[in-house]
C-alpha cells in the first residue's frame, strides 16, 4: 500500500501562509485612466522550414525500409502535426500514408490530432481504402477528448460519408458513447435520429446509450418514447435499460415512479443490481428518507447483492447532514465487515459530519487514521476540516491544514481559499483575508461570488462598508455578478455605522438591478432604522414589503417591538406583539425578551415579571438575555438584593452568566453606593471564568470617581478643577484607573496580560491615549506587553493627536515584540508624519508598509483615500501611488478608477477654494 505524503499534526501554532505567496512580475506603472489590453504578438518559436524538413522525410519515405532509417527517426522529433498533415497529404499512395501514420503513432503517441485524423481519412477516401477507414474513423471518435472535438469530428464525417463509406452501426454506437460521456444530449438525439433514416438498426446498446443519457438528463418521457421504440424492434429491456429509467425518475424525484419501474423490472425476472440500489438508495437520501435507504440495504444484502462503496457513502453521507454521526460511524464498522473498504470520499462525509456538528476532535482523529490506511484526502476532504477548524479552534490551528495541502500535492481550489478568508474575517483579521484575495487574483484559483460576499461581509462586520462598496465596484468589474446576498450584507454594514441614506441607496441600487429583496433584506434594513431612531419610517417600510409580496416574519415583529422599546413607546410595542398574535405568529424568546427589557428600562419590573410568567406559561423557557434585562431593571430601581436573588437563579438553572448579567448587578450596585460589594461580584465574575471587559471595568471606575468626589478627606487632596467635575467621561483620569487595578488585586484577581490590553482598548476607544499610554509603561516595568490589538489602538489615538516621536517609539517596540501596524496604524502614523511636514520618515513608512505583501487595492483604500486624500494631500497621493508601482505594488484597474474620481472631486474642492481665496 502506498504511504500517504507526510502531514502535521493539528496543533495550535500560527505559521503565517501569506509571507510565502508566490511571487508576480511586478506590473507597469499605470497612468490614472482606464487602459483596455492590448493584444501582444508573440513570435513563434523558430524550427526548419516547414517545406524543408517535410521534403526530407518524403524523401526518406519514397525509399525501401524507410521505418528503420535513422534519418527518418532524427527528423521524426521534429515534427509536428502540421508537418504530419503535409506529409499525409502528399502521399500518392493511400496505404504508405496509413503506414506512416501507425508509425509516427507508435514512435510518438502524442502525434495524433484531429487535423491528422482528417488529412489521413480523406486520403484514405480518396484512395477507396475504405475497411482500414473504418478503423481510422472510430480510432478519431474515440480520440475526442471534448465536446468541441466530437462536434467537429461528427461534421467531418458526415462530409466525407459516400455510399461505401456510410456510417456503420459500430460507427453510430461509438458516436453515442462518446456523445454520452460528455453530457451531449441534442447532438445524440440528432444523431440517433439520422441512424433510424438512414435504415441502420439500432442494438440494445444503441437504446440503452441514449435512455440512459436522456434519463440522467431528467427527460425520462423521451427516455419512454425510445423505450416504445425498442419494444417495437423485438428487443427487450435489460438490467441497464431500466436502472436508466429508474435513474430519471430520482432525477426528477418522483420516487414513486422509479420503485414502480423497479418492482417491473423484478416481475420481468431482470434481477437488480449494486447500481440499480444505489441510484434508489441516493434518492431516497436526496429526500431525505434516510431510514427507507437503510431499509433496502438490508434487502440488498439478503439478496446477495453487494453494496458498493458508493452505496454506503451516499447513505453516510445523508445520515452525517442528519447529524446522525453515530449512525453513520456504526454503518462505516458494517461497511468493512463486509468487506468493503472505505474510500476518500467515505471519510471526508464523516468528517464533515462531525466538524457540522460540534465533534471536531473526532473529526481530526478520522483525518489521521484516514492518512494511516494510506488514503490521500482530495480538496473536499481538507475544506471540510478547515471549515470546522476555522469556526471551532480559529484559523491559526486552520491555517497549519492550509498551509500542508499543496506539500502534499493537493492544491487548494476555491472553496479552500474561501474558507481560510472565512476565518481570517471571523476573527477580524481582515486584512489577511484581502492579502489571499490578492493572491487569487494575480494566480489562482479562480475568485467566485462566494470570495466576494465573504469579504464584503468581512467589511460590513467590521465597520467599514466603504471598503465593501469598493470591492463591490470591483466585483461587477471582474463580471461576477452581485446577489441579494451581496446586497443585504452592505445594507447591513452601512445600517451598522448609522448610515442609513446609504443603507437606502443601496437597497433601491439592489431593486435597480432587477433583484428582489428577501425577508432578510427588509429586516436588515427595518432593523437599521429602528436602531437609528427612525421608527415610523421603519412600519412604512413594513407596511410596503407586503405589497411587494414579500412575507413578515417573527423576526420583523421582534425588530419593530425592540424599535418601539427603545424610544419608550412601549404601548405601541403592545399592539405590534398583539397585530403578531393576530397574525398567527408565535412569540419566541427575543420577542418576551424585547419587551421585558423595554419595561425593565423604564422602571417597571412588576410588568416585566408579569411578561416572564406569561412567557412561561407559553412554554417559551427565559434565557439569559432575559435574565440581564430584569437584573439591569432591578438594579436601576434600587434592589440590588433581588437582582442578586435572580443571578442565583440563573446559576440554578445551569445557565452560565455573562459579562452583560455580571455588569449589570456590578452597576446596581453602583449605583447604591456599594462599591465593595461591587468589586467583591467583580471577583466571583473572574473566579468563573468569565472575563470583564470595558465596560465592566468602566462602570467601576465611576464608583471611583464617586469615591473621590464624594468623600471630604479625600477631595482635599485634589485639584479643584477636578473635584468639581461631574461624573462625565473627562473625569476620568490616571489615578482613576491606577486605584481600579489596586482595588482589582486587593480582591485578589491577578493583574494579567489580559486586565491591561482590555483597559488600553477602552481607553484608545474614548480618545484617552495619554492614560492609555501611562498604562502601557506601567505594563511594561511589569515586563508585561500589550498584544497586537492594544498596541494598534494606542498607535492610532497617539498618531491622531500628532505625537508623532512617541508613535515611532510605538512601531520600535511592536517590532520588537513580532508585531507590526495594521493598515489603520500605518495610515494614521503616515497622516500625522505628512501633517508635521515629515514627508521622508512617512515615505519610509510607506516602504516599510510595502514590504508586508498587503494587497495593493486595500492600500491604496486606506492609506491614499481614506488618509492622504481627505487630508488633500494630492502630490503626496499620487508620489506614493506611483512609488507603490514601481515596487511591483500596483492596484486593480477599478481602484485607479476610484482614485481618478476622487482626485477629480479634490482638484475641484481645491479650485474652489482658490477662488474664494
Amino acid at each position: 500500500m502506498r504511504r500517504p505524503p507526510r502531514i502535521p499534526r493539528l496543533v495550535v501554532c500560527y505559521s503565517d501562509p501569506l509571507r510565502r505567496a508566490p511571487s508576480c512580475p511586478s506590473p507597469p506603472s499605470l497612468p490614472l485612466r482606464h487602459l483596455s489590453s492590448s493584444s501582444v504578438s508573440q513570435k513563434p518559436l523558430r524550427e526548419p522550414e516547414a517545406s524543408s524538413l517535410v521534403s526530407r522525410v518524403l524523401r526518406v519515405l519514397a525509399q525501401p525500409g524507410w521505418r528503420s532509417s535513422p534519418d527518418l527517426h532524427a527528423l521524426a522529433p521534429g515534427l509536428c502535426s502540421h508537418h504530419i498533415v503535409q506529409i499525409l497529404g502528399s502521399q500518392s499512395d493511400a496505404n504508405q500514408a496509413l503506414q506512416f501514420f501507425h508509425w509516427i503513432s507508435r514512435l510518438h503517441s502524442d502525434k495524433q490530432n484531429m487535423d491528422i485524423f482528417i488529412a489521413l481519412l480523406n486520403r484514405l477516401v480518396e484512395g477507396g481504402v475504405f475497411a482500414p477507414a473504418d478503423r481510422i474513423r472510430i480510432l478519431m471518435i474515440k480520440s475526442c477528448k471534448s465536446r468541441d472535438e466530437i462536434s467537429r469530428t461528427f461534421v467531418f464525417l458526415e462530409g466525407i460519408s459516400v455510399k461505401s463509406f456510410g456510417f456503420s452501426l459500430f460507427t453510430y454506437n461509438t458516436l453515442l458513447i462518446q456523445m454520452a460521456k460528455f453530457d451531449m444530449l441534442e447532438l445524440s438525439q440528432s444523431v440517433f435520429s439520422r441512424m433510424l433514416d438512414s435504415g441502420v438498426a439500432p442494438s440494445v446498446l444503441t437504446f440503452n446509450t441514449i435512455i440512459n443519457l436522456l434519463c440522467k438528463n431528467g427527460k425520462i418521457r423521451a427516455a419512454l418514447l425510445v423505450l416504445s421504440r425498442m419494444f417495437q424492434s423485438d428487443m427487450r429491456p435489460d438490467t441497464f435499460t431500466y436502472t436508466s429509467l429508474i435513474l430519471g425518475h430520482c432525477r426528477n424525484r418522483d420516487l414513486c415512479s422509479a420503485f414502480g419501474v423497479f418492482d417491473r423490472m423484478v416481475r420481468e425476472g431482470c434481477k437488480p443490481n449494486s447500481v440499480t440500489y444505489s441510484i434508489l438508495i441516493n434518492g431516497l437520501c436526496e429526500d431525505g428518507r434516510v431510514d427507507e435507504s437503510l431499509n433496502l440495504m438490508k434487502e440488498m444484502a439478503a439478496k446477495g447483492v453487494e453494496a458498493t462503496v458508493y452505496t454506503y457513502t451516499t447513505t453516510i453521507a445523508s445520515l452525517c447532514g442528519m447529524g446522525r454521526t453515530l449512525e453513520a460511524r456504526d454503518l462505516v464498522a458494517v461497511m468493512r465487515k463486509r468487506g468493503c473498504q472505505p474510500n476518500v470520499h467515505t471519510y471526508t462525509a464523516l468528517i464533515s459530519g462531525l466538524c457540522t456538528f460540534d465533534q471536531l476532535e473526532v473529526a481530526i482523529g478520522l483525518f489521521h487514521h484516514m492518512l494511516g490506511e494510506g488514503l490521500i484526502p482530495n480538496p473536499a476532504t481538507y475544506n471540510a476540516l478547515i471549515n470546522g477548524l476555522c469556526t471551532r479552534r480559529g484559523i491559526q490551528s486552520a491555517l497549519v491544514l492550509f498551509n500542508s495541502m499543496e506539500r502534499c500535492g493537493c492544491a487548494p481550489n476555491s472553496q479552500s481559499y474561501n474558507e481560510i478568508i472565512k476565518g481570517f474575517c471571523l476573527s477580524g483579521s481582515i486584512q489577511k483575508a484581502m492579502i489571499l484575495f490578492n493572491r487569487m487574483l494575480k494566480v489562482g484559483p479562480a475568485l467566485n461570488r462566494v470570495t466576494y460576499n465573504t469579504i464584503i461581509d468581512g467589511y460590513c462586520k467590521m465597520g467599514h462598508p466603504e471598503n465593501a462598496m469598493r470591492l463591490l465596484d470591483m466585483m461587477k468589474q471582474n463580471a461576477c455578478e452581485p446577489d441579494e446576498w451581496t446586497y443585504t450584507e452592505l445594507i447591513r454594514g452601512f445600517c451598522n455605522v448609522g448610515q442609513l441614506d446609504a443603507a437606502s441607496k443601496t437597497f433601491a441600487e439592489m431593486v435597480d438591478h432587477n433583484l428582489v429583496p428577501n425577508e432578510v433584506t427588509y429586516t436588515t434594513l427595518i432593523d437599521g432604522f429602528c436602531k437609528g431612531g427612525r421608527v415610523d419610517f421603519a412600519v412604512d417600510l413594513f407596511k410596503e414589503m407586503r405589497g411587494k409580496g414579500c412575507l413578515r416574519t417573527v423576526q420583523m415583529y421582534n425588530v419593530l417591538i425592540n424599535g418601539f422599546c427603545k424610544k419608550n413607546r412601549l404601548s405601541e410595542a403592545q399592539s405590534f406583539l398583539n397585530e403578531m398574535l393576530d397574525q398567527g405568529f408565535t412569540p419566541n424568546v427575543v420577542t418576551y425578551t424585547t419587551l421585558i427589557d423595554g419595561f425593565c428600562k423604564n422602571g417597571a419590573t412588576d410588568v416585566a415579571y408579569r411578561i416572564m410568567h406569561e412567557m412561561a406559561c407559553q412554554g417559551c423557557m427565559p434565557n439569559l438575555l432575559t435574565y440581564s434585562a430584569l437584573i439591569y431593571g432591578l438594579c436601576q430601581e434600587g434592589k440590588a438584593e433581588e437582582a442578586e436573588m435572580v443571578l442565583g437563579e440563573i446559576e440554578e438553572k445551569g445557565l452560565t452568566p455573562d459579562h452583560v448579567t455580571y455588569t449589570s448587578l456590578i452597576d446596581g450596585y453602583v449605583a447604591l453606593h456599594e462599591t465593595g460589594r461591587a468589586f467583591s461580584l467583580l471577583g466571583r465574575m473572574a473566579s468563573t471564568g468569565c472575563m470583564p471587559n470595558y465596560r465592566t471595568y468602566r462602570v467601576l471606575m465611576k464608583a471611583l470617581l464617586k469615591e473621590r468626589q464624594l468623600v471630604g478627606e479625600n477631595v482635599a487632596t485634589f485639584p479643584i478643577d477636578i473635584s468639581s467635575r461631574t461624573l462625565d467621561e473627562d473625569a476620568i483620569d490616571f489615578d482613576i484607573i491606577s486605584r481600579l487595578l489596586l482595588r482589582i488585586s486587593e480582591i485578589g484577581c491577578k493583574l494579567n496580560v489580559c486586565v491591561y490590553n482590555t483597559l488600553v482598548n477602552g481607553l484608545c476607544g474614548e480618545g484617552k491615549w495619554y492614560e492609555a499610554n501611562l498604562l502601557v509603561k506601567r505594563m511594561t516595568s511589569q515586563d508585561l506587553h500589550p498584544d497586537e490589538e492594544a498596541y494598534n489602538s494606542l498607535l492610532v489615538e497617539v498618531s491622531k493627536n500628532l505625537e508623532v516621536d512617541h508613535a515611532l517609539e510605538i512601531v520600535d517596540a511592536m517590532a520588537a515584540q513580532g508585531y507590526q501596524p495594521c493598515l489603520s496604524g500605518y495610515k494614521a502614523l503616515i497622516c500625522a508624519l505628512c501633517k508635521v511636514e515629515r514627508v521622508e520618515r512617512a515615505q519610509t513608512m510607506f516602504q516599510r508598509m510595502l514590504q508586508h505583501l498587503w494587497n495593493p487595492d486595500e492600500i491604496v483604500w486606506t492609506i491614499l483615500l481614506d488618509g492622504l486624500l481627505k487630508d488633500g494631500e494630492v502630490d503626496l497621493c499620487l508620489k506614493f501611488l506611483h512609488f507603490m508601482e514601481s515596487k511591483g505594488c500596483a492596484p486593480h484597474f477599478q481602484t485607479y478608477n476610484i482614485l481618478s474620481r476622487e482626485l477629480s472631486k479634490e482638484k475641484k474642492v481645491i479650485e474652489s477654494d482658490s477662488s474664494v481665496t
